[in-house]
């Protein structure tokens, strides 16, 4: 699920969303009944997700019907006043379920101001990351992580980034690539980092993932990390899918007005939920996602997006093998 974003970000280009008739609580209703307890894991993605009035009652509806274990929303951290207020809300309502919010923090001071196109940004990134982080304390089931874009903007900039972010903030830190993205209106702009510096800066990260002493969940989290970086480097030096990609089998995207995507990134609709009555199955089941499928088995597209790309890891079993030698 995708809303309107409230900073003129330089790694994409949407502003308002014009003309999107988007989902009401009801029609949200009605998709999440008729999907059913399938979803492991429910991102809602923006934009800017805290700027849907309704978000709270998403995320009850979400719980009700769906009960995922785990729910992420990503941040830009603008509204340090509102974001920890239905943090709170969320957790409040949710007590069992895994809320993970993640901060968007894509440079120190002015640059993170000039990457995300809006002054002061960066400390009010700060002040919502201290109120999530003084809520985090009281509950468990909240964890709270910084998020990296790598742009042509910032790549040289990511060793100074993750040590600030390793002195500063106690939570874990977390990078995707910039990619070119018809939903974010992005296509042309030549954003994502030379495949060069790329792999300088995730280098730089493995090495210094590997240094660290981890435990538990976090342990099985750095390792799942240290294998998404090096499967993006594959995916990028051999320009084509490291691994088989699920996506529109074990993952799917539902835009704001209802389309059902296989990804973010090829974007292209399988079917839309109004026109099929809020029946996700019967989109799901129809020949046009079999196409789309057809496609992405014949490795006629390849990505590094990070949300496909871990859930493509955890159905891969060299790649699960391989965690697994680690964690012992």
């Amino acid at each position: 699920m995708t809303y309107e974003c409230n900073s003129r970000c330089q790694t994409c280009n949407v502003w308002q969303r014009k003309n999107i008739q988007e989902l009401g609580l009801k029609e949200y209703e009605k998709i999440f009944k008729n999907i059913g307890q399938s979803p492991y894991e429910i991102i809602l993605t923006g934009g800017e997700p805290f700027l849907k009035k309704e978000i709270v009652q998403i995320c009850q509806l979400a719980d009700k019907y769906l009960k995922p274990k785990i729910i992420i929303i990503p941040t830009n951290g603008l509204l340090f006043g509102l974001i920890p207020q239905k943090v709170e809300e969320i957790l409040s309502e949710l007590p069992e379920t895994k809320i993970v919010v993640n901060l968007s923090l894509d440079g120190i001071g002015s640059l993170h101001d000039k990457i995300r196109g809006v002054q002061g940004n960066f400390e009010k990134v700060l002040k919502t990351f201290n109120s999530l982080e003084n809520i985090a304390i009281k509950n468990k089931n909240l964890d709270l992580k910084v998020h990296t874009v790598i742009s042509k903007f910032n790549v040289k900039e990511i060793p100074r980034i993750y040590r600030y972010i390793k002195s500063r903030f106690n939570s874990s830190f977390i990078t995707e690539i910039a990619e070119e993205r018809v939903e974010l209106r992005n296509i042309g702009s030549g954003i994502t980092p030379l495949t060069t510096d790329y792999v300088k800066a995730i280098d730089f990260l493995l090495s210094e993932i590997e240094k660290e002493q981890f435990s538990g969940l976090d342990k099985i989290t750095q390792v799942l990390r240290i294998e998404y970086y090096k499967l993006v480097k594959k995916v990028l030096l051999n320009k084509k899918q490291a691994i088989p990609c699920l996506a529109a089998i074990a993952s799917a995207q539902i835009t704001p007005d209802g389309e059902v995507w296989a990804c973010c990134i090829k974007s292209e609709s399988m079917g839309n939920l109004r026109e099929a009555n809020y029946s996700f199955r019967d989109i799901w089941q129809s020949e046009k996602a079999r196409d789309i499928r057809r496609m992405i088995k014949q490795r006629k597209c390849y990505c590094p997006l990070a949300n496909t790309s871990y859930t493509n890891m955890l159905c891969h079993f060299p790649t699960l093998f391989r965690v697994v030698l680690k964690l012992i």
